[in-house]
């Protein structure tokens, strides 16, 4: 079933003695506003969490399925997409080669997008797909260092595919098969038109995440930490036997953050984001830190989810003077904080409790969802 409210929700998180979002650019310290010294956790970060808990939880089985996963190659769920809907990309390339040839190009390991194979009458030959990106191949090749002999035969077969760029209409239906099968794709969007793969357009997503914003500055520190062990016997020689390797680790004693995030049911109509997807995506966020753990993240946790649900699908209210009306402070009694109790979260000045629903105003209704 489609979506035909707004969507506006709070999503309250917090870390202990963890590295809640380390920035490659500053050595992995967690992230933190220069000027304020408030920490960040990207919206990136917490899109990857929710992909992580529905391919957890999904196994990858479509309509589920993650189109951005760690390692992949993007290109190829264009390709299925384009077989699955029997449009052609072109014509492969077919060129007869010897066993021999085919035994030392097995050995090489070919590039995507290049295969072998063998014939009913025991001849072989190397297919190149129509869709493949030459220039990718061409640079694979090269680091391959091919026998000069192998490296003609791949060049004289790659001459011999011909792509075709789809059409607008196959374009449109390449992109409805992606957001009907790719849970990410029809939640957050994405960009489909690949210079390596059939253009498959723009994906607005209706579900939108801010960055997630400490709501005191945080502290971080940096520790050093031993291995009792070394990689090589080189290391080992050099220590005569002692074998430590020391490193450094960076944590946030303790961080609560609070990112904003904004649901369109119109966007959602475009994408085929539906009710079902929209419930696996709140208990993606409410539980998505307890099947993330790692030493490196400390104890991460939800605190909470609040949702306000508009009446119309243009909303009844800005998402901002909502938002307002949400306070998150310390307590006053407490100095520093070192846990989620040192904190008051209030709603109009009320606490709301789990699962309860208040109303916000006129059209809007808030509950507290974790």
């Amino acid at each position: 079933m489609s979506l035909v409210n707004r969507f506006d929700f709070a999503l309250l998180f917090d870390v202990i003695d963890g590295n809640p979002n380390g920035d490659p650019d500053a050595g992995n310290l967690p992230r933190l506003d220069a000027e304020t010294g408030l920490g960040l956790v990207t919206d990136v970060c917490l899109k990857r969490k929710v992909r992580n808990f529905v391919a957890l939880t999904r196994e990858y089985a479509k309509p589920y399925d993650i189109y951005v996963r760690e390692r992949s190659v993007l290109g190829r769920a264009h390709v299925e997409a384009f077989k699955e809907l029997g449009i052609s990309l072109g014509e492969e390339s077919r060129i007869p080669i010897t066993q021999t040839q085919a035994e030392a190009l097995e050995e090489l390991g070919l590039p995507d997008g290049l295969s072998l194979q063998e014939e009913d009458d025991a001849s072989w030959r190397i297919v190149v797909a129509a869709d493949v990106d030459a220039k990718a191949i061409k640079a694979s090749i090269k680091e391959l260092q091919a026998p000069k002999a192998l490296s003609q035969l791949l060049t004289k077969a790659l001459a011999g595919a011909k792509g075709r760029k789809p059409t607008p209409a196959e374009s449109d239906g390449g992109k409805a098969w992606l957001c009907k099968n790719y849970f990410d794709i029809r939640t957050f969007g994405a960009v489909l038109s690949l210079k390596s793969a059939p253009n498959c357009g723009q994906v607005r997503g209706p579900v939108q995440l801010t960055f997630g914003r400490s709501v005191d500055p945080i502290v971080s520190q940096e520790h050093s930490i031993t291995r009792m062990a070394v990689a090589t016997e080189a290391e080992a020689e050099k220590q005569g036997g002692d074998n430590r390797t020391m490193g450094r680790k960076h944590t946030v004693p303790y961080g609560l953050y609070v990112a904003h995030g904004f649901v369109s049911s119109f966007l959602a109509k475009q994408s085929g984001f539906s009710e079902d997807d929209l419930e696996l995506l709140w208990q993606a966020l409410g539980q998505m830190f307890e099947h993330d753990r790692s030493a490196a993240r400390g104890q991460m946790s939800t605190r909470g989810l609040y949702v306000f649900k508009h009446e119309s699908e243009l909303g009844n209210a800005p998402a901002h003077s909502l938002f307002d009306r949400l306070k998150v402070a310390r307590k006053p009694e407490v100095a520093i904080a070192r846990r989620f109790d040192d904190y008051a979260v209030h709603f109009d000045g009320r606490t709301l409790g789990l699962g309860e629903t208040v109303s916000a105003g006129p059209g809007v209704e808030l509950i507290r969802r974790c």
